[in-house]
């Protein structure tokens, strides 16, 4: 067994009704009274369903005022970051509010991060072409209520941002400080998501527990964690496809993604999440976890072609529904058995504009954006291979 350090400050409300608890929460962690930037995507939906509605309500009984921002995208980009840290400086904001899925706690996390700072947001930022300088002054507090179950966000210290003048899609933050101070995590929030990004977010938080599983930073309580959100997306993510209603299902995964952004804590994602930046970080239309589906197949046969977990790949079929799982390739028929349960068995690379032959080109923006994540790789990945990955993966 490995050693470990496990720091997750977040005051996490899960559960049913839970927003209901978001004032009081603010009162607790010194929130009350004070002005916050309320950062929503540049969608209808917490509009329509009434979540931001329900969010404000729970600012007023705080008695906090706030400013809303509601331009963040599918792939929050880097102006986009900007603007909103630049807005919660002018407005003298004391806090930041994220409501909605992955893309808004990202952005809205690094909107935190940003708006004390100095100078660029890629001075603080790593990759190719970041100075990835320390902090000057502590972010921003942040809350985070989430609408999705898909990147585990809310319970983590890293945000993403893409930068289309330099194709990069890019993991920053880091910091202790960057924890949200409040999670709600609300299944009831999610219950309007539509079934084909209910299956793109699960299969996002499955990856990032599959991902920790096979990594070389393994520790047993990496391992515990991981284990309930492979199991949960295992038991409830077709259902929750099937049926937004069901609340027992979106409940199940709410778990799956908190627990898998606890993996992100305490483990670490492997290059498959660097070469699906790669992908979205040219095709900005891409959701992260529909390429990550595209990839997976062929990413986790590289793996057991290798021979390099097959004891866990085993593990993890048995963990998704394959009681009777005995080889490692029977983690691949319980992945495509699910995927196909869940209607994303069909995505093409090619529906979202990406050419065969841009493999080296992702291969190579994948090393140079994300490297840090094939050091968390079971066995090195040469560029070869991963453009090869890219190659297998292509229909």
């Amino acid at each position: 067994m490995n050693g470990y350090t496990f720091y997750a400050p977040t005051r996490v409300l899960f559960g049913a009704g839970k927003l209901g608890e978001l004032h009081a929460a603010l009162g607790a962690e010194g929130l009350a009274g004070k002005k916050a930037m309320l950062v929503i995507s540049d969608g209808r939906s917490v509009r329509e369903n009434g979540t931001l509605t329900r969010v404000q309500e729970q600012l007023a009984q705080a008695n906090v005022a706030f400013v809303l921002f509601d331009k963040v995208g599918a792939n929050p980009l880097k102006a986009i970051v900007e603007e909103g840290a630049a807005l919660a400086r002018t407005e003298n904001c004391d806090f930041v509010v994220a409501v909605g899925g992955g893309s808004v706690m990202d952005a809205a996390k690094v909107m935190a991060m940003y708006a004390p700072q100095p100078g660029a947001l890629w001075d603080y930022v790593p990759g190719a072409t970041g100075k990835m300088l320390p902090l000057v002054n502590s972010p921003l507090p942040w809350v985070a209520v989430t609408t999705t179950a898909g990147t585990g966000s809310e319970v983590d210290q890293w945000g993403v941002v893409t930068n289309p003048d330099t194709n990069e899609k890019i993991g920053c933050g880091g910091q202790d400080s960057l924890f949200a101070k409040i999670a709600v995590v609300d299944p009831e929030l999610m219950r309007t998501v539509p079934s084909k990004y209910t299956a793109y977010q699960g299969f996002d938080a499955l990856f990032h527990s599959v991902e920790g599983y096979i990594a070389n930073a393994r520790s047993p309580m990496a391992d515990m964690v991981q284990r309930a959100a492979i199991e949960h997306v295992g038991k409830y993510l077709a259902r929750a496809v099937a049926d937004g209603t069901d609340m027992e299902a979106r409940e199940g995964m709410a778990f799956a993604n908190t627990m898998s952004g606890y993996s992100m804590v305490v483990g670490a994602c492997t290059s498959e999440h660097a070469m699906e930046h790669a992908m979205s970080a040219f095709h900005h239309n891409l959701p992260h976890g529909a390429g990550l589906i595209m990839i997976s197949l062929a990413y986790f046969g590289h793996w057991i072609d290798r021979h390099v977990c097959d004891e866990r790949f085993v593990e993890m079929a048995k963990m998704l529904g394959m009681k009777d799982a005995a080889a490692p390739e029977d983690f691949l028929a319980a992945l495509q058995k699910l995927q196909k349960d869940c209607g994303v068995d069909g995505l093409k690379m090619s529906d979202y504009g990406i050419s065969v032959e841009e493999c080296d080109a992702l291969a190579d923006n994948a090393r140079a954006t994300m490297g840090g994540l094939f050091l968390s790789d079971p066995a090195p990945l040469s560029k070869e291979e991963c453009a090869e990955i890219y190659r297998r993966s292509f229909r």
